[in-house]
């Protein structure tokens, strides 16, 4: 089977809504066109396996958080089912969707787009033909809808409009309400909240004025409508429906100012106060809301990156902070109201925090602009990448989360690789500098410079990690340094161009390196560090990279031919022609095709997979193709982004985008958006002129494989992408046949056939029964089912035993299997130590984590055991050969009591 997709690190947060899940421990996120899951009880991050084919705009969970629905900028959704973590649905809204949110029953949702509200059937427990009905569609406000909001009981919801008004609506037709509209704002509303089982409301616009509206009807005085006309109102309703093209279910046209007639009997809403959140007017545009219901907690966020807790409906201010200095473009607070999320979508920021501590649960950001390097550790653990905003930010592969930046840099970062200890990163900048940093201290410890300052462009250090060498792409030199001492040792002159690309080989101290001025040269730092060898190639030299076990050098030129080199005999060996390869597409601004365009275009970044029989290779397109060396061919292409959002994704030009005076795509039509100038009128002084919008291009800077071979990793315009073998599937046998079943592992297990039925059970691979099978094994006989067990599924075992010591109380059964294991398959091991480090490193981990709580525990007994000896000591309560044995016996449970 080919890598699957299984993660996205080094982005957390574009755009759109957060929202937690029902049981208030996880989160999820849109990033791009992907959605994220934070599970922040276990500190693990998920990127789902599906895609939208443009940016997510908004996101709604169902209330149970079993179902969500992702809708992208055009207006076409995705229902989502968040436990198979599958697509069920799809659907086309047809227009731009600004909002949608379930009812907290789970039975409808609501869709808002134009000045329309659209009510539809939520999808149910069983299969449907369409699973989006819809039910009803709502007129009302006379400009853009921007946010929902639900009653407790279902009855009713509120849509807030860029009119400046709020429009509260039946979800059936309620005899004294059917619509109700409320003014008393000066500016867009950007949040609208009921209070918890009331009708009362609170409005919230951009200006940062808070209306508080207080109804005269409980929720149970909604009156439901007599059948006679309930009737009447569905049969018009069916009739209009059949005269249009495009069903609109049931409509509700709401009146702004409605007549005396049409108001009496009705539902009455009257304000009873406004309030400013800052009357200094410092930062007066309000950009976000989120309301907690049982907490009576109001939480709002500024352009500026502050935000506010106020206690409502007395509008206490709790506390103001500011988390950064960007805009705010989301919150969301969890079921139990201890924990806020913040999303700023200008510096990818995401936030999550408890505000009664003050502390952060979560802080992660992404790379401010486009990544460009990454490298992975020798174990697999951990990646480190380098970004053009100057940061080096270290990410952990099994929990997707950065845990520590690098801040060191003034410019921007080209290369990054680790030593072969794995303990310290290294990275070199356009700023003249290369520093080394160590991840024990996380500090920088190490600061290599030239002595005239040079922009660097590659780095590479030797297998001992005693040597570090960068190119430079001005004065066309190789600076060599000492890690130990940090100083110069030479300056390697020879290349007429900039250096493109430097590599070690992994097995000698012999450094390769690519320049523009079309050689490759190797130089042995042995040898009075002169040159070994120039290979000359037919163009510009872009990567070079040498085979894991150092016998094949291969080289990307810029006329797109990867070619292989045996370095040792200066013979090239094979070629493969890449550019077809490569498909570039067409950027929207462009005046030629794709097809010109590629002539030109070449991959510029390669790697050798971990067993040297593949090479990967990315370049300025959305495909990354992976090679079989020997054979000279293609064996697969991934396809990195399905994003159009992104420019440069298709091929061919969009017909329907071309007018008689060129490209659509020459307006900017989005002057800003909301931060910036929609319509630049004489003597309007909001937003940035300077503001223009663009697409990002996409492209992949740099491809990795991990050193165990299981996974590989490529830096792009959407982020750090992880492809892997072992994404972990719900149902994932392993070599199964017709007869592994659980009866026949029960049948098996009851026979005392135990290395069978564990066999049996890895091949099925359900954990529930390895785990029930591994327990009926008695100890004694764990020695003999070890020496037994064949050293495919001994990997296996181990791999289970560190997820089991997790969670299961059988601390000294699983240390006996664990130890026996170790002790019987321990030298065959060492010879696969590099694919089982992860492995053996989570079992240390797992049992370290239990020695301390253990220890811990018996400590404590001991200082007991001492303290009541000593007492009694000082009792003169002194054992001798003449006490009787009841005073013996009763010391004895005094002491078994204190234990």
């Amino acid at each position: 089977l080919p890598p699957q997709f299984s993660g996205l690190l080094g982005t957390v947060y574009r755009r759109g809504n957060l929202s937690f899940t029902p049981d208030g421990n996880s989160l999820l996120s849109p990033v791009g066109n992907r959605i994220s899951l934070f599970d922040l009880k276990n500190n693990k991050c998920e990127t789902l396996p599906l895609a939208t084919r443009l940016n997510i705009v908004c996101v709604g969970l169902s209330p149970d958080g079993s179902l969500a629905i992702l809708i992208d900028e055009e207006g076409a959704a995705l229902l989502v089912s968040l436990i198979g973590k599958c697509v069920i649905h799809r659907f086309y809204f047809h227009k731009p969707v600004h909002s949608v949110s379930f009812s907290p029953d789970g039975k409808k949702f609501v869709v808002t787009k134009d000045n329309l509200a659209y009510l539809y059937h939520a999808p149910g427990k069983k299969r449907e033909f369409n699973a989006f009905v819809l039910d009803k569609t709502y007129y009302g406000p006379y400009d853009e809808t921007t946010c929902i909001d639900w009653t407790d009981d279902s009855k009713c919801f509120a849509v807030g409009s860029k009119d400046m008004s709020t429009w509260v609506f039946g979800a059936e037709r309620w005899a004294n309400l059917i619509y109700y509209s409320l003014g008393g704002h000066k500016d867009v509303i950007v949040a609208c909240f009921f209070e918890e089982n009331s009708l009362d409301l609170y409005t919230i616009s951009q200006d940062a004025a808070l209306c508080v509206w207080q109804c005269d009807t409980e929720l149970d005085g909604l009156k439901p409508m007599p059948p006679k006309e309930a009737a009447k109102e569905k049969k018009a309703a069916e009739d209009d429906e059949e005269l249009l093209e495009e069903p609109k279910g049931e409509e509700i046209h709401g009146k702004a100012d409605p007549s005396e007639q049409e108001t009496r009997n009705k539902v009455k809403y009257s304000r009873v106060a406004k309030y400013f959140f800052n009357k200094e007017g410092d930062f007066n545009n309000l950009t976000a809301a989120a309301y907690h219901k049982k907490t009576h907690l109001l939480v709002t966020g500024f352009a500026s990156g502050i935000f506010h807790l106020h206690e409502l409906p007395d509008f206490n201010l709790i506390h103001s902070l500011s988390i950064s200095d960007q805009r705010i473009a989301s919150i969301s607070i969890n079921c139990t109201g201890d924990w806020i999320a913040f999303g700023c979508s200008g510096l990818g920021q995401l936030l999550v925090w408890e505000w009664q501590s003050e502390s952060y649960v979560l802080k992660q950001q992404g790379h401010f602009n486009s990544m460009v390097s990454l490298a992975y550790s020798p174990d697999g653990q951990y990646i480190v990448t380098g970004g053009e905003d100057g940061k080096v930010k270290v990410w952990n592969t099994s929990s997707s989360f950065c845990f520590v930046t690098f801040t060191e840099h003034n410019s921007g970062v080209t290369a990054v690789t680790f030593t072969s200890t794995g303990y310290v990163v290294l990275s070199a900048s356009l700023d003249g500098t290369v520093r080394a940093f160590d991840l024990h201290r996380y500090r920088n410890f190490r600061t290599f410079t030239s002595p005239r300052p040079s922009q660097f462009s590659c780095l590479a250090v030797d297998s001992s990690g005693e040597i570090v060498a960068a190119g430079s792409q001005d004065s066309f030199e190789i600076f060599i340094w000492s890690m130990q001492s940090g100083r110069l040792l030479d300056v390697l002159a020879g290349h007429e161009g900039p250096i493109s690309s430097l590599s070690f080989n992994p097995m000698k101290c012999v450094l390769a390196s690519a320049s523009w001025d079309k050689t490759v040269k190797l130089w042995d730092m042995l040898d009075s560090w002169r040159t070994k060898e120039t290979l000359i190639m037919n163009s510009d030299v872009l990567v070079v990279t040498f085979r894991p076990d150092g016998k094949e050098l291969a080289v990307v030129a810029l006329n797109g031919q990867i070619t292989f080199w045996d370095h040792e005999n200066a013979v090239q060996t094979g070629s493969i022609e890449g550019r077809h390869d490569l498909q570039m597409g067409r950027k929207e601004l462009d005046k030629i095709t794709a097809k010109q365009a590629a002539k030109g275009k070449s991959f510029t970044t390669l790697c050798y997979s971990a067993d040297g029989q593949s090479i990967l290779a990315g370049g300025l397109s959305k495909f990354v193709c992976i090679y079989n060396v020997k054979e000279q061919i293609l064996m697969k292409k991934f396809e990195i982004s399905c994003n159009y959002s992104l420019d440069a994704m298709e091929e061919y030009l969009d017909r329907r985008k071309m007018t008689e005076f060129g490209s659509m795509a020459l307006i900017d039509e989005g002057g800003g958006g909301d931060e910036g100038v929609a319509i630049p009128l004489p003597g309007v002084k909001r937003g940035d002129m300077s503001y223009r919008h663009f697409k990002p291009e996409i492209r992949v800077t740099c491809v990795r494989f991990c050193p165990t071979g299981r996974s590989w990793a490529a830096t792009t315009t959407e982020g750090l992408l992880l492809y892997s073998l072992d994404s972990g599937l719900i149902f994932d046998p392993f070599e199964l046949d017709i007869d592994v079943t659980p009866s026949n592992i029960h049948k098996t297990l009851s026979q005392k056939e135990y290395t069978m039925a564990i066999v049996m059970a890895f091949k099925l691979n359900e954990k529930k029964l390895i785990q029930e099978v591994i327990e009926a094994v008695p100890s004694s006989e764990v020695d003999v089912v070890c020496s037994s067990l064949p050293d495919l599924y001994v990997e296996k075992l181990l791999e289970f035993l560190a997820s089991a010591f997790e969670t299961s109380c059988h601390l000294e059964f699983y240390l006996i299997w664990a130890h026996k294991l170790l002790m019987l398959h321990g030298q065959k091991l060492k010879t696969r130590s590099v694919k089982l480090l992860p492995v053996i490193q989570f079992l240390q981990k797992s049992i370290q984590h239990h020695f301390e709580d253990v220890s811990k525990l018996c400590e404590w007994n001991i200082y007991n055991i001492k303290y009541a000896l000593a007492i009694s000591q000082q009792r003169g309560m002194k054992r001798s050969a003449e006490e009787t044995p009841g005073d013996e016996e009763e010391l004895d449970s005094d002491s078994d009591y204190l234990m």
